[in-house]
């Protein structure tokens, strides 16, 4: 059975976290055991579609401002975004006591299909498998650019994910059941297990 998750205004699985440089000024307000809200501003119109999808199945609610050299480039906001959210999904975990830790996720996208696993383990790496040819014409968020902004946050967020692009010809198809399995894995992961009296590893530590 999955875990209820409790009010927003009760949740202290929440974080805000602020990433300034000389490229990008991004803000992120996250509440992991939220109801699916979001309020994504970053320039970049995939992303924020990407973002408002991960909040949806994820049940996070996220709360993202983004200013960014896009005049040059999408990388830095891309990237910066990225590790600012992973930032305060970190933190909002906390020592992560009582989580399930591991999530899993087939989802697919009309033709597209993706799986992705992970690990909340505290030991971030990053792998991604995609054999396909697919279809780039007219896009100006990339496969590549998703693949990016996932290794960015799993770094930051101190997590082992997998992702594998397993079918698929559009490629917007196929990045959105890339970010709609990241958010169920993710969801799954990070649900309070009512029989987990500690932290999830026979370390003691994670």
């Amino acid at each position: 059975m999955k875990s209820k998750k409790v009010s927003p205004l009760k949740s202290a699985r929440s974080a805000v976290v602020e990433r300034n440089t000389k490229e990008t000024r991004i803000s992120v307000r996250l509440n992991i055991d939220g109801c699916g809200d979001a309020k994504v501003r970053t320039g970049i119109g995939f992303l924020d579609h990407m973002l408002v999808l991960l909040a949806k199945h994820g049940m996070f609610d996220v709360d993202v401002k983004a200013k960014g050299d896009l005049h040059i480039d999408r990388h830095h906001t891309n990237e910066d975004v990225a590790i600012t959210l992973g930032q305060a999904f970190s933190k909002a975990l906390g020592n992560k006591a009582g989580i399930k830790r591991y999530g899993f996720f087939y989802a697919p996208m009309g033709e597209a299909l993706s799986r992705v696993c992970l690990d909340i383990s505290g030991r971030p790496s990053f792998y991604f498998r995609c054999d396909l040819k697919l279809n780039q014409r007219g896009e100006n968020y990339k496969l590549e650019d998703a693949e990016h902004f996932l290794e960015s946050f799993a770094q930051q967020a101190g997590i082992n994910m997998h992702v594998d692009v397993l079918a698929g010809k559009q490629h917007h198809h196929a990045i959105e059941a890339v970010f709609k399995s990241f958010a169920r894995a993710l969801d799954q992961a990070s649900q309070i297990d009512a029989r987990e009296k500690g932290i999830p590893s026979t370390k003691g530590a994670l």
